[in-house]
């Protein structure tokens, strides 16, 4: 699972989404996250078909929808998701949101996914603590990843540990916060040093702490520079100062999982 993705999330579908998974690409962009919820599968389909990686070099990402979930109906929407995108298999399925007494049987329709071969691997999004204890309580494969909202504002530690001692991949949607604090002195700081920009420190935070990150954005420029995170490392000292940024729940862009409208 490549640590860097592309998230094309609000991406309409068409050109926009087909120009940005292409350019991406270009630039060397191995992983792609899209939804069913996003509506734009068919794009990043388009997109993968008309590139000239193959389809092995690539790790494509999907998730079921809330009003897709339970066992039978999750494996109805994994065949429009497959379809949509125009693939032979996923390369990791996820349950958008721990939508409440179905994502147990959703996750049941994951696990025969994973053992039919369709998908490489399984996980969640948004599910915390309790949601994954439940989850795992009757599932026979733990989850392998967990996408969570998460950036220097919103560290989710308590899930982070959780994950960790479970062996669950935390991914980081969001992981910009939008860019609503680029102009933290520290980032700011911390950018003029390495000649880098806010987000290119955000994205280098994420890296030293395993979180794998998915950025979004159409241009071309932008996503070059946030792939250009591996030609410095920030110290010890310098995670710590970004990790002060935390307002746990305050710091949320999104909306908290157990107060989803579901």
């Amino acid at each position: 699972m490549p640590r860097l993705g592309l998230g094309v999330y609000k991406m309409e579908d068409g050109k926009e989404v087909v120009e940005a998974v292409k350019s991406a690409i270009e630039l060397g962009y191995r992983h792609i996250d899209t939804a069913s919820f996003y509506g734009n599968e068919e794009g990043v389909g388009k997109a993968i078909k008309e590139s000239d990686i193959p389809r092995e070099d690539l790790f494509i990402t999907t998730k079921v929808w809330n009003d897709e979930q339970g066992y039978e109906n999750t494996l109805e929407a994994f065949d429009r998701s497959l379809n949509k995108l125009g693939l032979d298999y996923i390369d990791l399925y996820l349950i958008h949101w721990p939508v409440p007494g179905k994502f147990t049987d959703t996750w049941k329709a994951l696990e025969k996914l994973y053992k039919d071969g369709k998908v490489k691997a399984i996980g969640v999004s948004n599910f915390l603590p309790h949601h994954l204890e439940e989850l795992m309580k009757d599932a026979e494969i733990t989850p392998m990843v967990n996408q969570i909202e998460l950036h220097p504002e919103l560290h989710q530690q308590q899930t982070r540990e959780f994950c960790a001692a479970n062996g669950i991949q935390v991914e980081a949607w969001s992981p910009l916060a939008k860019g609503k604090y680029f102009d933290a002195p520290v980032l700011k700081e911390l950018a003029e040093k390495y000649e880098k920009t806010p987000a290119q420190i955000i994205l280098r935070w994420d890296f030293q702490n395993d979180i794998v990150a998915i950025p979004k954005s159409t241009n071309k420029d932008r996503q070059q520079q946030n792939a250009d995170i591996f030609d410095f490392e920030l110290t010890e000292e310098e995670i710590k100062r970004i990790d002060e940024l935390n307002l746990d729940e305050k710091g949320r862009t999104g909306p908290h999982p157990d107060e989803f409208d579901y």
